[in-house]
């Protein structure tokens, strides 16, 4: 069984612009409920089937297979709930670990977040100045909570 462990937070000013380039992202579900997900993706050429498990803590089961680039692209276009996820995803290595960095677009415009994998829930890890708040157990933040309440809908 895969496992995920992720910590995710709120970014912080722009300083972490110059450390990367971004990558652009689209993605959609097939499946949003909270016991399980399903989500498909495009990164530049390729594309990615994922199902997640339920997150329990900071960990959840999570399972990914490449797909046909434009078999995802179809079922992006036909299949996936509305809007899809449209964002640039930057990586940035600190203290040892890959931060990645997804910065939203479209209807989630404005939002900025950092996630982190870790080994275990205990790791010790060192978190960059562009790091703010921690939001790995609000539901607000999740990518499939985003394609049914939108960031630019919420009252900041």
């Amino acid at each position: 069984m895969a496992k995920e462990i992720e910590r995710k937070f709120l970014v912080i000013g722009d300083d972490w612009r110059q450390l990367a380039k971004g990558t652009h992202y689209r993605q959609g579900y097939l499946n949003s409920a909270k016991e399980r997900t399903v989500r498909i993706r495009t990164i530049d050429d390729k594309a990615y089937l994922t199902v997640k498990g339920p997150t329990v803590g900071v960990t959840r089961q999570e399972y990914e297979y490449e797909i046909p680039h434009a078999d995802c692209v179809q079922m992006l276009e036909n299949l996936a709930e509305k809007p899809i996820i449209e964002k640039a995803r930057y990586k940035i290595p600190f203290a040892g670990l890959t931060w990645e960095i997804d910065e939203f677009f479209g209807v989630n415009a404005g939002l900025i977040v950092a996630e982190v994998e870790l080994a275990s829930e205990s790791q010790a890890f060192e978190k960059p100045a562009w790091v703010g708040e921690e939001i790995s157990s609000d539901p607000r933040y999740f990518n499939s909570n985003l394609v049914k309440n939108p960031y630019t809908t919420w009252d900041k």
